[in-house]
């Protein structure tokens, strides 16, 4: 097995400690890379998980110890409702070890109490306990995924203090469930995560070379041309998968490395192999962080610390090896050829259900702790800015690490690759689910096909005009409606792009830009194939010239459509919840357009919601392209009358019925006579303001005011913090 180690050399007027800020240490990677060498290659052998030996390890330029110390996690949770004596049940109380709360709307509930430990590079540092003993929470806290101001306590790197900004850039985090595309394969996967992560100025045969050292690192050799998978198409196993979801948050090779249960879900071979990359990483210079649930022995072998947790505190806080040392002085001895760990956790468990709970074992833990301080010492050498410095001219840290400097991007990339790349990444991966375009497409030509045949070439009598006006009504709400399946599609993304987002892989406003660029093809491909299919055979007025401003007010509507449920899956967290609020609004939109009811009739304190709808623009758009023709007669003669009482009258009648009322008004009103022009119809129903042209400009103008709100809710709603 190889791994590679991606390294620089600076140039030999660098010299480290001379600079006297971080920033300016950081800053020399992005000079390197805007000019200057880029990294040089290396691959190392990885056949012994101890290849690097004591003396070499004693040569490593410089240490790194994370130190968290006092950490302490509350949330509120609301009382439940409570209900009539008669009615009441006695509920149980928390047993956490928290302060009462006085008696108000909420209870506090304590995740973390008083939390403190240490991890250093080259080792791993795994944090054990029950569910819910807070194992999650404490990778969530040192991560810096919990809002200031809620975790009290200090997180220190080398004695100084972590800020948010470079906890980005020198670490990654990989959740607990593997969000990745489906019909990506493991290397695409992989290559795409490196055009977001590895600078633009390193050249592509480069990064492609890093990717194929990180699969032969991660043992994804075999699996590197199949795709990932998902419910519906075969592909990788779930110990490859879990590898994956890995490899695309260390490619840059981070100085610091979270996991959230990274072999939940796995079997015993499976996640004694993710273990085993994780321990070839930290070999690499990273400190390792994860939490795990119950590892089997194999697994225990490849730690070098653990955290016991039992409802938010520490029990125990040390090395594998002194697991029996330490129950042995607690008078508990673990037994001969038990699995230690099991045996610890057990005996947690046990305590938890005791009357007086797990105080002992932590009070114990703490004098443990105490008298280990009181023998040992190993802070580091250096100061952070130093072993930062060291470690990215040995090749940590391949993204560009200098947002702490505020002269060069927070970003590898800049904003056009990142577009570039995600909507290459959007189009392979959707273009390998032909299905999901061919159903979208199936649907907008049957319904197009079954509007062709219902209302097949109208006349222009009175009842045309109904049903012409029948028909755009439908024609435009159907577009919206067609518009609900793209509903799901960023829902499905949602933890994709937060997970991405998080660690400033790219920018949102990439992302917006990137979906909205790609959603076009297909919707002008869809808006020509129901146009196509309905102007002609409608017999709608035009020409030409009006079915191409037909085609423009569809694809529009499509556009508007699409931009609008786009929006709201940024905001709406639940499909179905999403597909009701869809299918409410649209279904308003419709009704305050103007077929229904006209503008003038529609109530004073609702008309607000008429110019709002979305589907009175397009609505009123189709009305002036068939209308507006002046020459053009709807309404002859004895057509008057249609639609009234008197339409069951002979023609004899009707004639003799013009007669008289032409000499009533003093005119000649005779069959033939146009009594109803476009205009007139237009007035009728209250088109008077807005040309068709206007119309078209507000349906676009629409499309881009939802994207403006979808860039912002995922600015305000994907902080992807605790709270």
């Amino acid at each position: 097995m190889e791994v590679e180690n991606l390294s620089w050399n600076p140039n030999s007027s660098s010299t480290v400690g001379a600079s006297p800020t971080l920033g300016e240490f950081l800053k020399r990677v992005g000079d390197v890379r805007n000019g200057g060498e880029t990294p040089n290659h290396q691959v190392l052998e990885m056949s012994s998980p101890s290849h690097l030996s004591l003396e070499s390890r004693s040569q490593l330029p410089l240490p790194f110890l994370l130190s968290f110390s006092n950490l302490t996690y509350s949330v509120k949770s609301r009382r439940k409702m409570r209900f009539p004596t008669y009615f009441r049940r006695t509920s149980n109380r928390l047993e956490a070890a928290a302060d009462p709360v006085p008696e108000t709307d909420s209870n506090t509930k304590l995740l973390l109490n008083d939390i403190s430990g240490e991890a250093r590079d080259g080792e791993i540092l795994a944090v054990l306990g029950a569910s819910g003993s807070g194992k999650s929470t404490l990778i969530d806290a040192l991560a810096n995924r919990i809002a200031k101001g809620s975790l009290k306590g200090s997180i220190t790197l080398n004695g100084e203090a972590l800020e948010s900004r470079m906890l980005k850039v020198i670490s990654a985090y990989v959740m607990q469930d593997d969000l990745l595309f489906p019909m990506l394969t493991v290397e695409e996967t992989l290559m795409f995560s490196a055009e977001f992560r590895l600078p633009r100025s390193l050249s592509k045969s480069k990064k492609k070379a890093r990717v194929q050292a990180l699969i032969d690192q991660l043992g994804l050799r075999n699996a590197a041309k199949t795709v990932i998978g998902d419910e519906g198409h075969r592909g990788v196993s779930g110990g490859e998968r879990r590898r994956v979801s890995i490899g695309i948050d260390i490619l840059h090779d981070p100085i610091i490395l979270f996991l959230d249960e990274p072999t939940s879900g796995l079997d015993s071979t499976s996640a004694f192999m993710v273990v085993k990359v994780l321990q070839r990483i930290a070999q690499t210079g990273s400190i390792v962080i994860m939490s795990i649930h119950q590892p089997s022995y194999r697994i225990i072998g490849l730690l070098d610390r653990m955290i016991f947790l039992s409802r938010g505190q520490t029990v125990y806080s040390g090395s594998p090896s002194s697991l029996p040392q330490f129950f042995a002085e607690f008078q508990h001895p673990i037994p001969e050829k038990e699995n230690r760990i099991e045996f610890a956790l057990d005996l947690i468990r046990e305590l938890e259900g005791s009357p007086g709970g797990t105080k002992a074992l932590v009070e114990f833990q703490k004098l443990w702790q105490n008298k280990k301080r009181r023998s040992s010492n190993h802070d580091p050498d250096r100061s952070l800015k130093d072993a930062i410095s060291a470690s990215i001219s040995r090749g940590k840290l391949v993204s560009d690490a200098s947002p702490i400097s505020s002269t060069v991007s927070t970003f590898a990339n800049p904003l056009w690759c990142e577009i570039a790349v995600l909507s290459k990444r959007s189009m392979t991966n959707t273009r390998r689910m032909p299905e999901l375009f061919g159903m979208r497409l199936g649907t907008v030509l049957v319904t197009g096909f079954i509007l062709a045949t219902m209302f097949w070439q109208l006349d222009s009598s009175p009842k045309g005009v109904q049903e012409r006006l029948g028909f755009f009504a439908f024609a435009m709400s159907t577009t919206f409606y067609t518009c609900a399946d793209a509903l799901p599609v960023f829902l499905q993304e949602r933890y994709i792009f937060m997970r991405e987002t998080a660690y400033n892989a790219y920018r949102r406003s990439s992302y917006v830009l990137s979906h909205s660029i790609v959603v076009i093809p297909s919707l002008i491909f869809l808006s020509l194939a129901f146009a196509a299919t309905t102007f002609w055979a409608v017999g709608l007025a035009g020409g030409v010239k009006g079915f191409f401003f037909f085609f423009a007010i569809i694809l529009a509507s499509f556009w508007a459509g699409s931009s609008f449920v786009t929006f709201l899956s940024g905001v709406v967290s639940h499909v179905m919840l999403g597909y009701t609020v869809v299918v409410a609004l649209l279904a308003y939109f419709l009704l305050f357009s103007g077929f229904f009811i006209n503008r003038d009739r529609i109530p004073v304190y609702w008309l607000w919601f008429h110019y709002i709808s979305l589907v009175k623009y397009p609505y009123e758009g189709v009305l002036r392209n068939e209308f507006e023709n002046t020459t053009k007669c709807f309404v002859r003669g004895v057509q008057m009358f249609d639609n009234t009482p008197l339409e069951m009258e002979s023609t004899a009648v009707k004639v003799s019925l013009l007669q008289a009322l032409s000499s009533s008004l003093g005119l000649n009103i005779t069959s033939t006579t146009c009594v109803t022009t476009g205009p007139d119809i237009l007035r009728k129903q209250g088109v008077t303001d807005l040309s068709k042209w206007d119309c078209l400009w507000i349906t676009i103008a629409w499309g881009f005011f939802f994207r403006i709100l979808f860039y912002f809710s995922l600015l305000l709603g994907s902080k992807n913090k605790r709270r």
